[in-house]
């Protein structure tokens, strides 16, 4: 026994011993029982069946349409054969994996343009199996083998997602897209709320899997006497006007040593910081938090006093690199900018030289801007950046590329370049660079982060001047809805058709045509903005960027918020397409041991070019890749509503094939019966792609 003993001494000493990537499949490689298959966030399958020689063998082994139609984002779970997922109108349902046939369905459809569901959450112990998921502001908890609400548990089955906030947000917009994350008995919710003056404060919070009890809150705006307390405003925490800070994108935990790892969103109002001078912590911060307890071990933050909306847009990766022959574990996280970050998980110190780079100043009355910026020397960026375009950037697609350059010229585009009245290229856009959908590791330490490169302007006015209506909207309510009604329904004995299904009927130059030269009664609107015209056509098209925000600028002015940005508006040309060349998705690997990049390729094709015979555009794309032992990467995550199979070491093209609609979520992979699966969610909807309603597995022939 001492032998023994003296040997494992010796080992440790010599520093063989190291932390693996986490296994959370209770016990079997057959499951994906945890949201992006596990609690370091990996995307990562061990399965070998499917490999980069037979890949081409897949064919459709089961499909399941849900009740209804629309965007799904949900990345299912598969445990014990059982697979658990959400609905588009947020039903939460069972199927047996290995035929697609439903076992139960729970919920009422909720029709709600912001709840898009992610999926749910799976917890076990012993007998008691339990699926935790959110509908509206409500976590539920259901019986995994019946679907039945567990009477037990919070208020007959659910708790209500405000419990422990303030008095002041009892009543303030609360909802979650993205599944909790689990450890032991405690599940951490993510949030989503107002980016506006009306936002509840987004604390970290932690309740009882069994009980549904609140067991502790981690103020996000810290309280008087907390760390961070004076980088805000001293009333902040009072949530009067100043709220947010949430984490909306999910999370990870190391189960090994139980600390949490939480990115936050910036606070709000988003755009405008004049009322909340300072760096503003919890912000914008990757939160290292004991699981158990909610205690701060570290923090750092991406983006000081951020008024460009540069949350963190997917939950970190757990990772074991190589750093100087010695094995560290550490936390990667990706960002909207384009940049990763990677630190060491225990103590946060940065694996990778970090600069603090000097940006410019505001010009908006009362805004003050934070004087620097941190970037990383490495990796280095995967996106392009903003600061780095020029007038050879624009499209060569665009039919109407003079009028392109001319608004280019106007446009602010530096280095974190302030919000302005006169214009602001936000490039990567408001959706990343990465997004939700979240990056896949596998245990050799290479990311692969797929990216959007879409350019969009942000423009400022004084609050009394704007309406907090969307550009496309407040364009609509001008010069529109009183000949074709507020409901786009219009009045057909009159003479006014219906615009409802106009998006489908022409095609964005086709509807800039309509604006322009008008028709018959209707006059033409060859006067308003080119900005404002394509925001039109987008809402026309149900494409316009919302989130949720308040109406009421009366609030906003109260807060002190002197100015509001006119809208999520992207820079587009006369067809619709992206103004800035291609590519405008790619699909990136980079080696976190090193921070070089391995290889770079563009990530599906643009519809409307793909008609013509041109190709290798990338298209903008929501939903994760998924990694295998055997050396293959899956994703879908394009507009081109197609599954494709890459070889992961070269990013070589190796399989692929046509959904029923678009799939703007992660896959997941499981296994059963000696089979091995791949299954999607095809919603479609977003970017304007027709609605889908189906769950799509595949398997080998």
């Amino acid at each position: 026994m001492k032998k023994i003993a003296l040997l494992l001494v010796v080992i440790l000493c010599l520093g063989f011993v190291k932390f693996q990537i986490i296994d959370n499949s209770f016990g079997s490689n057959e499951n994906w029982s945890e949201y992006l298959g596990g609690a370091d966030r990996n995307h990562y399958s061990k399965l070998e069946q499917i490999n980069i020689q037979n890949v081409k063998n897949l064919k459709v082994a089961w499909e399941y349409a849900t009740p209804d139609s629309g965007q799904m984002q949900v990345n299912p779970l598969i445990v014990d054969g059982v697979l658990y997922g959400v609905t588009s109108s947020v039903q939460a349902f069972a199927l047996d994996a290995t035929t697609g046939k439903e076992i139960w369905r729970f919920g009422d459809p909720l029709k709600n343009w912001a709840s898009t569901s992610r999926g749910v959450s799976f917890w076990k112990k012993g007998n008691d199996k339990r699926i935790l998921y959110t509908a509206g502001p409500n976590l539920w908890a259901l019986d995994a083998n019946t679907g039945k609400p567990i009477e037990s548990f919070g208020d007959k089955g659910k708790v209500d997602l405000h419990t422990g906030l303030p008095e002041i947000a009892k009543d303030k917009f609360i909802i979650s897209n993205t599944p909790g994350t689990i450890f032991e008995n405690l599940i951490y919710m993510p949030l989503r709320l107002s980016e506006d003056a009306d936002a509840a404060p987004g604390d970290i919070r932690a309740f009882d899997v069994i009980s549904g009890k609140l067991v502790w809150t981690f103020h996000t705006i810290p309280y008087p006497g907390e760390k961070g307390y004076e980088t805000f405003p001293k009333d902040a925490y009072k949530n009067d006007g100043i709220g947010a800070v949430n984490n909306w994108a999910g999370m990870a935990v190391d189960k090994a040593r139980g600390i949490l790892y939480v990115p936050t969103g910036s606070a709000a109002y988003d755009f405008y910081g004049g009322n909340r001078p300072g760096k503003n912590l919890f912000s914008n911060c990757l939160l290292a938090l004991d699981a158990r307890t909610g205690k701060l071990k570290w923090h750092y933050q991406f983006v000081h006093h951020d008024i460009w909306d540069r949350d963190l847009p997917a939950p970190p990766n757990l990772v074991t690199l190589n750093k100087n022959g010695k094995a560290v574990d550490a936390v990667a996280q990706v960002t909207k900018q384009g940049y990763v970050f990677v630190f060491d998980r225990v103590t946060g110190k940065s694996l990778f030289q970090i600069n603090e780079i000097p940006v410019p100043k505001s010009k908006l009355k009362g805004e003050i801007t934070w004087p620097t910026q941190p970037v990383p020397v490495l990796p280095k960026p995967y996106a392009r950046e903003a600061y780095k375009l020029t007038e050879k950037d624009i499209s060569p697609y665009a039919q109407n590329r003079d009028e392109l350059v001319k608004a280019f010229r106007t446009y602010k585009k530096g280095l974190f370049d302030p919000p302005s009245e006169q214009g602001t290229i936000i490039f990567p856009g408001y959706d990343g660079g990465a997004e939700w959908g979240g990056s896949a590791v596998d245990p050799n330490g290479v990311i692969y982060i797929n990216a959007n490169e879409m350019a969009w302007i942000q423009t400022m006015k004084p609050t009394q001047n704007t309406s907090g209506v969307p550009m496309g909207e407040k364009i609509y309510m001008n010069y529109c809805q009183s000949c074709h009604q507020p409901d786009r329904e219009g009045n057909v004995k009159s003479g006014y058709p219906s615009l409802v299904e106009i998006g489908k009927k022409h095609d964005n130059a086709a509807l800039l045509n309509l604006i322009n030269g008008g028709k018959g009664m209707m006059p033409g609107f060859g006067f308003i903005k080119p900005e404002e015209k394509q925001a039109l056509i987008a809402f026309l098209k149900n494409e316009e960027k919302k989130e949720v925000q308040s109406k009421d600028n009366q609030l906003s002015q109260k807060a002190g918020i002197a100015y509001k940005m006119t809208g999520y508006n992207k820079f587009l040309d006369n067809r619709g397409l992206p103004a800035i060349a291609p590519p405008w998705g790619t699909l990136n690997a980079i080696d976190l041991n090193s921070g070089k990049q391995l290889w770079r390729i563009p990530l599906g094709n643009e519809p409307i070019l793909q008609k013509e015979g041109i190709t290798g555009t990338g298209t903008e794309n929501y939903g994760g890749p998924v990694i295998t032992k055997t050396g293959l990467l899956f994703i879908a995550a394009t507009k081109d509503a197609t599954l494709r199979a890459f070889e992961a070491k070269t990013g070589k093209l190796v399989w692929e094939h046509p959904l029923p609609a678009a799939a703007f979520a992660t896959p997941s992979m499981y296994s059963k019966n000696g089979k091995q699966y791949l299954v999607i969610a095809c919603g479609g909807t977003k970017l304007g792609t027709p609605k889908g309603n189906k769950y799509v597995a595949f398997a080998l022939e």
